[in-house]
């Protein structure tokens, strides 16, 4: 008999649902709110503005540019289908810029040159001309007599002194990349091919949803463009990356959220034997639909990794409905509200405990498990809301003749249980577990690494390594900030670094950097330089002795004198300035700031020992203070979790009391202990995610510890529900762990063999009845 408030349920359930779908409509009104960025799921470490400024600015590069190496034997061959594909590219309208070949300005150049000349001069040469203008001389006169000392920009009769020549010798080198003079191109020689350089800068980052695909695929299509004529074609960039992380991303979502649905289904079908029960699927998409909503409503987008692990919430969410559609087997005959009535105090309990154990998570400093939980959190109140307002009015015609033999397998395994007991106690039991936990525990490794979110295919990897190689660049994600109270300041304490940094490139320690100073000196250090040109004409007569004539030597160096002192904007609004520009981050609240970039760096942990005693120079290391964060998260979200299952403890001590609550709880806790040993047995370490995944389990396995202890319908039929129900979330969560991103493999491989060890323990949380010893 349906109650009156019953038939009223559907109604107002409807009503809801219709205002959420509703709401998300609204959401989705300028198409999918989603994110594929993956700093949005990381921690803030630091916050300092300016600190996120220069990360921004360093990490631009990577988001928004591509490099591309066109290789063959026959260099004119590799120059023409970097043109071709130059002039492609541009046309796509996908790309800003794309640029195969400098087109240097050289009347600006050379203006630049001459202008620079006291403020652009290297440190070793400033050095050169101060302490030895006998040897500065001794070296121009060489530089003047050997027609092939090499290309200079401006003639001698410009620059009788070499100033220009130093400057342009000192400017950094690009790697193993030469400038090819005829073409303008860049083009580096390895593995018996030229290679050519091709640069490309689009219109959007590498966050876009849309863009990295479409770059991926212009570059397929240009790798068999190339092949058709022999032409090798490798490339490297974050878009890339981006590309393959989203396609990765929709492969997973599809056969974790299409396998666990199959299985589900399949399994439905086999146990209760009609085709309405499939009706059970309804508080999923509910469930998902809750979820999806609430997490735009409160961020403002959905990442797509909560979206891969959030599509896993199937197996969890079809709980509810197994709960009272088990009863089948003891209900005769079945029917939808009553077995609902006889359920739902422990489905009640359930989403309690499951939505207090997922809300934990959300107060971590984690923005990734934060997502998560609050997915997981508002799915499971939609998948309740329907399981117990509409599903019962959508079953309330199907009669269940449920098949016999998923009861006889929970009779068995119940009789084994009570063999097993009847030969080795509780206590022995518990103490080969403990003896378990703690052999895996001593071997259990922590790891927490932020590339562990990156299922990076290895060929991208095997190309971006093989680019490296060719061209001699090889960016770091650390780099130092410097701040100064004006621009004389910072161009002083960046030399200071810079000094330091010099004898790491010597030792090998790092293959170089780039900094302000390299560009322009301080004012203080050009006044030196006006000082020691004043000291030359009693040094200058070999220049004299080759012919040199006097007056243009004597009218050089009053030009000279007359040259205004520079600053950092006027020496990178020439050419010369364009790869330090994006190391300026110009004025700040307290004075100026810039940065000092890194390559090739062997060992990071010698870059916080280069910034001690140097004030204003901090080093910024996003991946290293990242890992920090990962570590410190674990131990917080433990703690957050350990708080929770007290909470847990006090809500359930109403039904229960206390020792039925602890007693329920303790089960839970002990299945992820005995996981944690299991990934130390494996060999598997211990990673945020697994932990984030174990402590999802702890939430999971209270509902199969409630439904033993209640054991509505019976000890065999408690125990067939909490079957069904670990089996359909395994199938969700399993197929996770096959995932190729290890973050996701590892959150999977935890969940997995937590739920094997709550269905095996939940039996110890019903009542206590004491085993009869063996008959002699």
């Amino acid at each position: 008999m349906t109650l009156p408030s019953e038939r009223r349920l559907p109604w107002l359930f409807l009503s809801l649902l219709l205002a959420v779908v509703a709401l998300a409509a609204w959401q989705w009104r300028d198409g999918a709110p989603l994110s594929a960025n993956l700093m949005e799921l990381l921690p803030g470490t630091s916050p300092d503005a300016l600190e996120v400024r220069a990360e921004q600015r360093m990490q631009e590069p990577l988001n928004r540019e591509m490099l591309v190496l066109v290789g063959h034997a026959d260099r004119q061959q590799a120059l023409n289908m970097a043109q071709q594909l130059g002039e492609q590219w541009q046309a796509s309208g996908l790309f800003e810029t794309v640029q195969w070949n400098l087109q240097a300005d050289l009347p600006a150049l050379r203006k630049q040159l001459l202008q620079g000349r006291l403020a652009m001069l290297s440190a070793d040469d400033r050095q050169l001309l101060s302490e030895h203008p006998d040897a500065f001389i001794q070296q121009q006169v060489q530089a003047l007599f050997d027609p092939f000392n090499g290309f200079t920009l401006v003639p001698s009769q410009d620059d009788w002194l070499g100033l220009t020549g130093r400057i342009q010798n000192s400017q950094p080198k690009h790697g193993a990349v030469q400038l090819d003079i005829g073409s303008g191109a860049l083009v580096a020689e390895a593995d018996g091919k030229s290679w050519v350089m091709l640069r490309a800068r689009t219109t959007g980052n590498a966050f876009d949803m849309n863009l990295p695909l479409q770059v991926a695929e212009l570059l397929q299509h240009s790798r068999e463009q190339a092949a058709q004529s022999g032409v090798q074609l490798l490339a490297a960039s974050g878009l890339l990356y981006a590309a393959n992380g989203q396609q990765q991303a929709t492969r997973e979502m599809t056969w974790v959220g299409g396998g666990a649905t199959i299985g589900i289904l399949l399994l439905l079908l086999l146990a209760f034997r009609r085709w309405g029960v499939l009706l059970a699927f309804v508080p999923v998409l509910v469930g998902m639909l809750f979820g999806a909503v609430a997490c735009v409503a409160l961020f403002g987008h959905m990442h797509v990794m909560t979206l891969v692990l959030g599509s896993s919430l199937i197996g969890v969410a079809v709980d509810y409905p197994l709960h009272y559609l088990s009863k089948s087997w003891s209900l005769k005959p079945w029917r939808s509200w009553p077995a609902l009535r006889l359920t739902l105090p422990g489905l009640t309990l359930s989403l309690i405990t499951s939505v207090i154990g997922y809300l934990a998570l959300a107060w971590t400093p984690f923005p990734a498990l934060t997502q998560i939980a609050v997915f997981s959190a508002a799915g499971l109140l939609g998948a309740y809301l329907s399981a117990v307002c509409l599903l019962p009015a959508l079953l309330k015609n199907v009669q269940l003749r449920p098949a016999q033999w998923p009861l006889r397998l929970a009779e068995r395994l119940i009789h084994l249980r009570e063999a097993l007991l009847g030969c080795i106690r509780t206590p022995a039991l518990l103490a080969l577990l403990i003896a378990f936990c703690v052999g895996g525990l001593m071997q259990l490794q922590s790891k927490n690494d932020i590339r562990q979110w990156v299922g990076a295919p290895q060929h991208l990897t095997d190309e971006a390594q093989t680019i490296a190689r060719i061209t001699g660049y090889q960016p770091t994600s650390q780099f130092f900030l410097v701040r100064a109270a004006n621009q004389e300041q910072l161009l002083e304490r960046q030399a200071a670094l810079s000094e330091r940094l010099q004898q790491l490139v010597n030792l090998d320690k790092l293959q170089g950097y780039q900094a302000l100073d390299q560009l322009v000196s301080a004012p203080s250090q050009q006044q030196q330089v006006r000082e020691s040109l004043n000291r030359l004409p009693s040094f200058w007569q070999p220049l004299l002795d080759l012919g040199v004539p006097v007056a243009a030597l004597q009218n050089e160096l009053q030009q000279l004198q007359t040259l205004p002192a520079e600053d950092i904007d006027a020496a990178l609004a020439g050419p010369l300035g364009e790869p330090y520009r994006t190391l300026w981050l110009g004025p700040t609240e307290d004075g100026v700031a810039a940065i000092t970039s890194l390559q090739g760096l062997n060992n990071p942990s010698l870059l916080r020992v280069q910034a001690l005693d140097l004030p204003g120079v901090v080093l910024v290391d996003r991946l290293g203070d990242l890992n920090k964060v990962f570590a410190a998260t674990q131990i917080s979200a433990a703690e957050l979790k350990l708080a929770s299952c007290v909470l847990i403890v006090l809500v359930l001590m109403l039904p229960f009391g206390l020792t039925g609550a602890l007693r329920i709880v303790a089960m839970p806790l002990l299945a992820a202990l005995c996981s944690l040993a299991s990934l130390g047995w494996l060999g598997q370490p211990l990673t945020l995610f697994s932990l984030f995944g174990l402590l999802l389990v702890t939430a999971i396995s209270v509902d199969y510890a409630i439904l033993m202890r209640e054991q509505v319908g019976g000890a065999a039929v408690s125990l067939l529900g909490t079957l069904l129900a670990a089996v359909t979330t395994w199938l969700s969560f399993g197929l996770l762990a096959v995932s190729s991103t290890p973050a996701v493999s590892n959150f999977g491989l935890s969940v997995s063999l937590g739920l094997a060890f709550s269905f095996m323990l939940a039996p110890w949380a019903g009542r206590h009845e004491p085993v009869a010893e063996p008959a002699a």
